[in-house]
């Protein structure tokens, strides 16, 4: 059995089985749509501005990269033996040198290892240059739900024989065991919409008017409060929050807009009269980073040419990257 081939059949075991925490999932085709929500929004906020980015890398990897650091993304489609094709598009590389991996779960997988595992090889088989020597990636798997007796880690033992035994290890990070306040502080300003999450559970039980009070604090007092606050120390922009926002919009739909008590006690208006004000105001924002942004890169080519008279290719590489930066705020306030 070729590597290919074991992991379809790991995934096939897994997709019989799939649970959402201690119950079975009883519509399988129903929960891979809900999978799919996150995934996507998960790999938006993975295209948010480069700074909020790498705070956020730097949090899961403990590194130090600095914040004006390059990211590229390996937006790459695999086929497998069976060609099926997958997609390894949350595979990010910093300073085109090392590469890292980040893995959001909403359902428990018994066998997530064995894909990280797997996406890891396809990413190092294709980038190794000629060579035979396999880069991985650095991983992390973040779970989005509660799980009992969730591990801190995910190993796979990997026996070469005489050769010996390495052991592939991937950590977990368990996000809903922070508070919105604990996710902000350690600079995952990125992964504050998923904190809605926190209450899922709550409010399906019993939507009381506490419950639903917890929620609206949660939402306005918690999560957009600590968007805001991280705005105006800059560690966002205008475009990041313009677009977290519009995720929380999305989420808050998705989990909580069909209850008739949300409805009832005007919770859904609140969301969306709040939205609508915060992205007018983020949006307005967001078009005078960009003149600002637009002016600086003007005012750093007209000083150049003053003192040298030409471009060095350093810097023409540095206005490239400028001009990718303004059109891609623009492209994020449409």
């Amino acid at each position: 059995m070729t590597f290919y081939a074991y992991i379809a059949m790991k995934k096939k075991t897994y997709d019989d089985k799939i649970t959402d925490g201690n119950h079975p999932t009883q519509d399988v085709s129903s929960d891979n749509k809900i999978s799919h929500i996150y995934d996507k929004l998960f790999k938006r906020i993975l295209t948010l501005s480069v700074r909020s980015v790498l705070l956020l890398i730097n949090a899961l990897f403990g590194t130090e990269y600095p914040l004006d650091s390059t990211i590229t993304y390996n937006w790459t489609e695999h086929h497998d033996d069976d060609l099926q094709r997958t997609i390894a598009d949350t595979i990010l590389t910093i300073n085109g040198k090392h590469s890292y991996h980040m893995e959001a779960q909403i359902y428990k997988d018994e066998e997530i290892e064995f894909r990280v595992f797997d996406y890891g090889y396809k990413h190092a088989l294709k980038h190794r240059n000629g060579g035979c020597t396999l880069t991985f990636p650095e991983a992390r798997i973040i779970f989005l739900s509660c799980f009992e007796k969730l591990p801190e880690n995910y190993t796979i033992t990997l026996d070469f024989g005489t050769q010996g035994i390495f052991h592939f290890t991937v950590p977990a990070l368990k996000l809903l065991e922070y508070t919105p306040e604990e996710v902000s502080q350690k600079n995952m300003i990125i992964l504050l919409p998923f904190m809605l999450l926190k209450l899922r559970k709550d409010i399906e039980k019993a939507r009381t008017p506490e419950n639903l009070e917890a929620l609206r604090t949660l939402i306005f007092d918690d999560i957009i409060g600590l968007i805001n606050k991280n705005l105006e120390v800059r560690n966002i922009t205008s475009a990041d929050a313009k677009c977290l926002i519009e995720m929380i919009r999305k989420l808050y739909n998705h989990l909580y807009s069909h209850y008739e008590e949300c409805k009832e006690r005007g919770l859904n208006g609140m969301v969306e009269e709040t939205f609508v004000l915060e992205t007018d105001i983020l949006m307005a924002e967001h078009k005078r980073e960009v003149v600002a942004l637009e002016a600086r890169h003007k005012k750093e080519i007209d000083e150049l040419n003053q003192r040298t008279g030409v471009m060095s290719a350093g810097y023409e590489k540095k206005i490239e990257e400028l001009n990718r930066e303004i059109e891609r705020l623009k492209r994020q306030n449409k």
